[in-house]
C-alpha cells in the first residue's frame, strides 16, 4: 500500500544510531510539519514557535507532579480560573439570597454541565439541609398519605435521564434591545444535566391517587419554599424526585438531598430542597405563580400557567466572549451552537451569515435527546467580511424559534419571561463579535 504522506522517522541506519532525544523531536515535528502542509483552523498548521520551546523537555515533565491524595475531591486546574458562573447586580434583588448566577456556555463542552457551573437561581439563598433529618410529605387527595426519608426514596427503582433546566427569565435583558455584549449573561441562566431518582409516577402508582387529584402542590424546605401548581398529567409524565446529579449526589445549590425534575418545563418548577408534594382537584394560586412567572401581554392582561420552555438555540461560538479576532482570512472555522426545547427533541437548526434572509442548514452532533441540549455544527471558510451570524431551530413538534419582530408583536417588549427569539452576532471584518437585534422580519 502506497502513501506518499506517511511519517515514518526510523532509527535503523548509522547515522541515526546516536541521535538524542532532542534529535529524534525536531526531526519527527518536521516530517510531520511537511506532511500536514495546511494551513487551518481545524488542521495543525506549520510549526514557527521557538525551536527551543518545542525541543526541550516541558518544566512540567522534569519533576514529580502532585501525589494522588492531594486532592481527595478533585478541582479544575488553575489555568482554568475563567470558567466560572458570574453574577450581576443588574440580575439580583439587591442582595445575594434572591439571586441568580450565570453559567459560562460559552465554554461548555458536550451537553453536560459540571456540578459546579451549573446556573443557581436562589429565592432565599442556599439551604443548608441535614439529609438525616430532612422528610417528604405527600398527602391530599392520595389514597395513601406518606411521609418518605431519603432512604425509602432510594428504595424504588432508579433511572438517570439526562434534561436541560432553563429559567424563564433566561434572555430577559434583552427584550427591549440588547443589553449585555456577553453570551453567558445573555443566555447563562440555564444548564444541563444527567440526573438520578425516582419517577415521580413510580411514587404515585404505589400510594394512588384519587380520582379528582387533578393539581399538585410542589414546596421546597428552604425559607422562600417557592411552592408551585403542577398539573397531575405532568406529574404522570415525567417528573422526577431526584438525588444525584452527574453521578453524584446533588450539591447544596441544586437542592440537596432531594429536589423535583420538571423536564422541559420552567426552571422554577424544578422544586429544590423538595419537603412536600400536596395533590388537590384546585390550583393553589400561590405568590410565585401570580405576582411573578407571568407574562404581561398588550392588553394589561397577563398569563399565567404558561410552563413549557420555547424552542430556542444560540450560538456559542464566536461569541463576545470567544471572537475570531485570531482567523486569518482563507481559515475553516467550525460555528457551534446549542439548541433546546421544553416541547421535545430538536429537528433541525439552520445557519444565517445575513441576519436571516437566508439560511443554510446546520448538522446536528452527539446525543440528540428530548429536553435536553442539542450541539450543532457549521465548518466554513472565513473570508474576514462582515456578517450577521444567526441560528434558527426547530423543533419535532414543528415549533420553530421566532424572529423578534415576530415575538414582540405579540407580546410587547415589557416582557420578562419566554424570550425565545432568534440571536443575532454581529461578526466584524476583523472577526470582533457583537450582540445585535435584527428587526426586520415580521412575516412568519
Amino acid at each position: 500500500m502506497k502513501n506518499k504522506k506517511a511519517v515514518n522517522v526510523q532509527l535503523n541506519n548509522d547515522s541515526d544510531k546516536n541521535l538524542t532525544r532532542r534529535d529524534f523531536f525536531k526531526k519527527s515535528l518536521l516530517y510531520s510539519a511537511s506532511a500536514l502542509g495546511t494551513t487551518s483552523v481545524l488542521s495543525p498548521s506549520l510549526l514557527n514557535a521557538n525551536e527551543k520551546e518545542i525541543i526541550e523537555e516541558a518544566p512540567w515533565g522534569t519533576k514529580l507532579g502532585d501525589p494522588v491524595d492531594k486532592n481527595l475531591y478533585g478541582v479544575p486546574s488553575a489555568y482554568e480560573h475563567n470558567n466560572i458562573r458570574r453574577t450581576h447586580d443588574l440580575l439580583s434583588s439587591g442582595d445575594s439570597y434572591a439571586s441568580i448566577s450565570m453559567c459560562p456556555i460559552h465554554e461548555s463542552e458536550g451537553i453536560i454541565t459540571p456540578n459546579g457551573l451549573f446556573f443557581t437561581r436562589n429565592h432565599g439563598g442556599t439551604a443548608q439541609v441535614d439529609p438525616n433529618k430532612w422528610r417528604l410529605m405527600v398527602h391530599g387527595k392520595v389514597k395513601k398519605p406518606m411521609v418518605f426519608t431519603l432512604d425509602d426514596l432510594k428504595k424504588y427503582p432508579s433511572e438517570s435521564r439526562i434534561y436541560f433546566i432553563e429559567c424563564p427569565a433566561n434572555g430577559s435583558p434583552g427584550w427591549r434591545g440588547p443589553q449585555f455584549n456577553s453570551l453567558q449573561f445573555m443566555k447563562g441562566m440555564m444548564s444541563s444535566a444527567q440526573w438520578t431518582g425516582v419517577m415521580l409516577k413510580t411514587i404515585l402508582e404505589d400510594i394512588g391517587l384519587e380520582k379528582d387529584a387533578v393539581w399538585m402542590l410542589a414546596e421546597g424546605s428552604d425559607n422562600a419554599s417557592n411552592p408551585r401548581t403542577i398539573p397531575v398529567e405532568k406529574a404522570l409524565d415525567d417528573v422526577m424526585v431526584v438525588w444525584a446529579q452527574n453521578g453524584e449526589a446533588l450539591r447544596p445549590e441544586q437542592g440537596y438531598p432531594v429536589r423535583l425534575i420538571v423536564p422541559g418545563w420552567e426552571g422554577n418548577l424544578n422544586t429544590k430542597w423538595l419537603r412536600r408534594l400536596e395533590f388537590s382537584d384546585k390550583p393553589w394560586h400561590s405568590k410565585e405563580e401570580t405576582s411573578k412567572y407571568t407574562m404581561l401581554q398588550k392588553s394589561g392582561k397577563a398569563i399565567r400557567y404558561f410552563w413549557v420552555n420555547e424552542v430556542n438555540s444560540v450560538i456559542t461560538s464566536p461569541c463576545p466572549e470567544k471572537p475570531w479576532t485570531h482567523l486569518k482570512k482563507g481559515d475553516k472555522v467550525e460555528i457551534e451552537g446549542l439548541a433546546w426545547s421544553g416541547s421535545g427533541t430538536i429537528k433541525h437548526v439552520d445557519i444565517s451569515f445575513d441576519g436571516g434572509d437566508n439560511w443554510v442548514e446546520a448538522n446536528l452532533k452527539g446525543l440528540v435527546l428530548p429536553k435536553s441540549w442539542t450541539r450543532f455544527s457549521y465548518i466554513m471558510k472565513w473570508e474576514g467580511k462582515p456578517l450577521l451570524l444567526a441560528s434558527r431551530a426547530t423543533d419535532d413538534v414543528g415549533r420553530t424559534q421566532p424572529t423578534i419582530d415576530q415575538e414582540t408583536s405579540k407580546v410587547g417588549v415589557e416582557s420578562v419571561y419566554h424570550r425565545n427569539a432568534i440571536v443575532t452576532w454581529e461578526i466584524t471584518k476583523k472577526g470582533e463579535c457583537n450582540n445585535v437585534q435584527i428587526r426586520k422580519h415580521k412575516k412568519a
